[in-house]
């Protein structure tokens, strides 16, 4: 039988997630840098399960087209955040860090598999987790976006 990926195959006309527990968890690591030309590759599926205590890389973009699929090369790092709780990341969320908006879930690269996810995060300025004055124990949440 052959295995077909609904995303792949463009079988969603919008995403199917109605609604999901937040995801939520503290900064581990504050990461300071910039790279023009990064070439990370966001895999096609809009969504990744994350199991608790995990860790997992943050990573900024300001480009626009970043999404699902696309190659994104102007980044600036974040962090790692540790998730509290098992559950699902999905394109679209709302990401904060201590209540303030960073930006909204991009994509998922998968790099450095099965060490961490890299998030990709979609925002409007560009700043490392330094120049965001972020600290280890710092709270990061991802919430699901409904549009509607």
């Amino acid at each position: 039988m052959m295995k077909i990926d609904p995303y792949k195959a463009g079988k969603f006309k919008s995403s199917p997630y109605a609604k999901k527990s937040d995801v939520r968890g503290p900064l581990v690591v504050v990461l300071d840098g910039k790279i023009d030309d990064r070439g990370l590759s966001l895999i096609v599926p809009i969504s990744r399960c994350i199991k608790k205590d995990e860790v997992h890389e943050l990573i900024l973009t300001d480009e626009a087209t970043a999404h699902p699929g696309a190659i994104v090369n102007r980044i600036a790092y974040l962090g790692f955040f540790t998730a509290e709780q098992s559950g699902v990341l999905v394109e679209g969320d709302k990401v904060t860090l201590n209540g303030q908006v960073v930006g909204h879930l991009a994509g998922f690269d998968e790099t450095h598999m099965p060490n961490h996810l890299n998030i990709v995060i979609k925002t409007t300025e560009l700043k490392t987790g330094l120049e965001l004055s972020a600290n280890p124990g710092d709270q990061i949440v991802f919430q699901l976006q409904v549009k509607g």
